[in-house]
């Protein structure tokens, strides 16, 4: 069975070089592959990619601003808040060709 991904193609320059940084740092690669196809804890995260949970939880912010993370909440039975992270991205694409970058985003679609 084939499975059909979406793309999303980026327009603006800005929105390309953000996702372009993103795609170099290993630290946001390896959040992005640790929440492809489950929900996550920041401390799930942490554990499963030995980032520092520090490191962590600003490479989730940076991810939130660019609208590639869903985020789900609930309340523990201490009351305490935990929050869960799932990639909308399954990869980034890009093509450099004639002088223009072209980015395309290839959608989450689990």
């Amino acid at each position: 069975m084939q499975v059909l991904q979406s793309k999303y193609k980026i327009e603006e320059d800005t929105t390309k070089d953000d996702l372009l940084s993103i795609v170099s740092d290993k630290y946001c690669r390896s959040i992005l592959e640790a929440i492809m196809d489950k929900p996550k804890s920041a401390m799930e995260i942490t554990a499963e990619t030995k980032t520092p949970i520090s490191t962590v939880y600003r490479r989730i912010q940076m991810l939130h601003d660019r609208k590639l993370l869903q985020t789900s909440g609930m309340i523990s039975g201490d009351g305490k808040k935990l929050f869960l992270y799932k990639s909308k991205i399954r990869g980034i694409q890009s093509t450099f060709k004639d002088g223009k970058v072209e980015v395309e985003l290839i959608l989450n679609n689990q």
